[in-house]
């Protein structure tokens, strides 16, 4: 390689560069392999490792909605009917004047408790026995009359019609007689039945009416319970079953069905029913309301605390249980029973895990977080029918 003086410097040229070569082969292949691991994802994909699918787990798990969950157990309940109701007197009477006349004596005084056969009231009794006096009198001529008839037929000097003729005198005046002392006997008003003045409307002195109202008696011993039985719980309500009964007053007692009807009010659809109550002394009055309860069997339920009750998409009653794989599974229930503290609840299994806290911000299907809910009440007992609990009855009258 040449140059002249007046050309300058010549550029430096290379025939033959071994080194040039070399790093374009390098990089090259650094190209080729990272295509190659590039697109070795697509070709040949991998299966994910115990790792990846434990991290996908805890992922998937830290997105869960956590809600507290409580172990129930189901027990056998009571059903009890209960209904409200009214407690009658078994007699309750009003006693009239079979008589008119002016009244002589009242021996009682409003309040008193009677016997069958006292004496409430007297009439003043001057006609009556005026008039029974001259009935007998009147019976005694007939008597005579017919018994001279007689001895006068067996003499031969008398007729047989004659005879009969003095013979319906006769009954014709035994018959007054009977007339004037039924008379004489409804001047006296007497008590028909053991029980208590409850009102008395007449004074000495005053004249009085016949048919006019002269006293009231009631008689307590024992008591009618009336209650209304819904057309649903009429096959569940029969005589001789027996009732636990609350009345407003404080005083509780135990009866027995003694009356159910079978027909219908055609007002309010509901059967009339009695229950007998016994009040050998009368303490509890009539007239007074009553809670009555009539135990109609058993069934298996769970009790849960009113609060976690749910709705439905449907406007279903329900509650939200988790299964074994923490997946919600809303159930719909039926109301047992309910009391001040809770609810007996029928419609879920032996065992079940129900939600206690959150059950608002999860949907049926949806997986949870579930964890023990540490603050959970105990369980309740047996559900005896305890009289005088302050429950509220469930629809339909069943509690």
């Amino acid at each position: 390689m040449t140059t002249s003086p007046e050309e300058g410097p010549a550029p430096l040229t290379f025939d033959s560069d071994v080194g040039s070569y070399r790093s374009k082969l390098v990089a090259g292949g650094l190209v080729l392999a990272l295509v190659g691991w590039m697109g070795s994802g697509f070709v040949l994909p991998s299966e994910p490792g115990d790792e990846a699918v434990a991290a996908e787990h805890a992922s998937s798990a830290s997105h869960r909605v956590a809600v507290a969950v409580q172990e129930s157990t189901a027990r056998t309940v009571a059903q009890v009917f209960a209904a409200e109701g009214q407690a009658l007197a078994e007699r309750d009477t009003q006693i009239l004047a079979e008589t008119g006349g002016q009244i002589s004596g009242v021996p009682l005084r409003r309040g008193d408790e009677v016997k069958a056969g006292d004496v409430i009231a007297r009439f003043e009794t001057a006609r009556g026995d005026a008039d029974l006096k001259r009935a007998q009198e009147e019976r005694n001529r007939a008597q005579r009359e017919f018994d001279n008839a007689q001895t006068l037929l067996e003499r031969g000097t008398s007729t047989v019609d004659r005879v009969a003729q003095a013979r319906s005198t006769l009954a014709a005046a035994e018959a007054a007689v009977t007339a004037a002392e039924e008379a004489l006997a409804d001047t006296i008003v007497r008590a028909p039945f053991d029980g208590r003045i409850e009102a008395l409307e007449v004074e000495q002195g005053e004249f009085v009416n016949a048919g006019a109202q002269v006293a009231r008696i009631v008689d307590n011993t024992p008591l009618r319970i009336a209650i209304q039985i819904p057309q649903q719980q009429l096959s569940q309500i029969e005589a001789g079953q027996v009732a636990q009964v609350a009345f407003i007053t404080g005083e509780t007692a135990e009866g027995e069905v003694r009356f159910v009807g079978r027909s219908a009010d055609a007002q309010t659809r509901t059967f009339t029913a009695e229950i007998e109550v016994p009040n050998a002394d009368g303490a509890i009055p009539a007239g007074i309301s009553a809670q009555v309860r009539i135990a109609t069997g058993e069934q298996v339920a769970h009790f849960v605390s009113p609060a976690i009750l749910s709705l439905g998409t449907d406007g279903t009653l329900g509650i939200k249980t988790v299964d074994d794989e923490d997946r919600v599974a809303f159930r719909e229930i039926e109301i047992i029973r309910a009391q001040t503290d809770g609810i007996w609840i029928g419609g879920l299994p032996e065992t079940a895990r129900i939600i206690s806290v959150g059950q608002g911000f999860v949907n049926d299907g949806e997986l949870v977080d579930a964890r023990a809910d540490e603050e959970a009440a105990p369980q309740a007992g047996p559900a005896p029918v305890v009289l005088g609990a302050s429950e509220a009855p469930a629809e339909g009258g069943i509690q």
